[in-house]
């Protein structure tokens, strides 16, 4: 296939990952859900939908699976709520929208989009963002919608201890980080990036992780590459991430594979998570310095592949 024609898709479920001692049943369920997911956005790119089409409706099938820690299935707060983050970005002309603390809003990343398309802002946040949604007839939900015993079980024994945690981890340390994303190069050469997530089981005090701060969980740029991050939020905004791996691209020329191994090997600080990321060419990659991420890509010439571990 003539490259100008080449179609990617990475997307990842978090990063860390559940033990390899957990029932086989498990285990499966969740490469089911990654493979379920990847090959539908692969046949959304095989049927000429735009890169910034496909990010958003991926990462609404994410949103809409309980097993991951974004919408349905998304972590509870200190104060026993769900509270959601999410981000999207055009490669074309670096246009962006994210929102952030929304508690009602089904599809927190379809808000984004329409923040990116409908507003002269970026970044929304709680009831400013929730109201915004209103205007502009977006689907509501009770909070309560976002429930499940796992999550609720899992705040529970955070609450007990008054401490807090990521995702993805039975024994509720911080082996795990959860957050949900997908990158893409479509058949007309355009680069999209797209991040949801329920952020850290028990957090306190309005906190906001990288998701939906523009340049560092997400970022996408038509001259190198769209990246979308999951892990310890601070140190992805420590680090801008998404901006760091396209000016390791531009500038130190390194190619996809080789900017993202770098980073996570020689910034960012040791189990702390992981990327995706496509370049301008097609090409994918992802890396990760945490125990596993859950994890999946596929491209027009045939390869497709979903891991959670090694």
């Amino acid at each position: 296939m003539d490259k100008k024609f080449k179609y990617s898709i990475a997307i990842h479920g978090g990063a860390g990952a559940i033990p390899k001692t957990v029932p086989e049943k498990d285990k499966k369920e969740y490469i089911y859900a990654l493979k379920d997911i990847l090959q539908y956005g692969k046949e959304l790119l095989e049927k000429r939908h735009t890169a910034l089409d496909t990010v958003e409706l991926v990462v609404n099938k994410f949103e809409d699976c309980p097993l991951f820690n974004a919408g349905k299935g998304a972590v509870f707060n200190s104060e026993g709520r769900n509270e959601l983050n999410a981000a999207i970005m055009d490669g074309r002309d670096r246009s962006c929208g994210a929102v952030t603390c929304v508690t009602r809003i089904k599809n927190p990343i379809s808000l984004a989009r329409i923040v990116m398309e409908k507003s002269p802002h970026i970044l929304l946040c709680g009831d400013g963002a929730e109201k915004f949604a209103k205007q502009h007839g977006m689907k509501f939900v009770r909070n309560s919608y976002f429930f499940t015993q796992k999550r609720y079980d899992q705040w529970l024994k955070m609450k007990e201890k008054d401490i807090t945690a990521l995702d993805h981890s039975s024994d509720l340390t911080n082996s795990a980080k959860g957050t949900v994303g997908c990158v893409a190069r479509d058949i007309y050469g355009d680069l999209a990036a797209a991040t949801s997530t329920g952020g850290m089981t028990n957090k306190k005090y309005g906190r906001i992780g990288d998701t939906p701060i523009i340049g560092s969980g997400t970022y996408a740029d038509n001259e190198t590459c769209a990246v979308s991050c999951t892990g310890t939020g601070e140190e992805f905004m420590r680090t801008v991430a998404g901006h760091e791996i396209h000016s390791l691209i531009k500038y130190k020329k390194m190619n996809i594979k080789e900017a993202l191994d770098h980073f996570t090997v020689k910034i960012l600080k040791p189990d702390t998570g992981g990327l995706i990321a496509v370049d301008k060419y097609g090409d994918h990659a992802y890396s990760f310095n945490s125990k596993g991420m859950y994890r999946g890509s596929a491209d027009s010439e045939g390869f497709f592949e979903v891991r959670i571990w090694e």
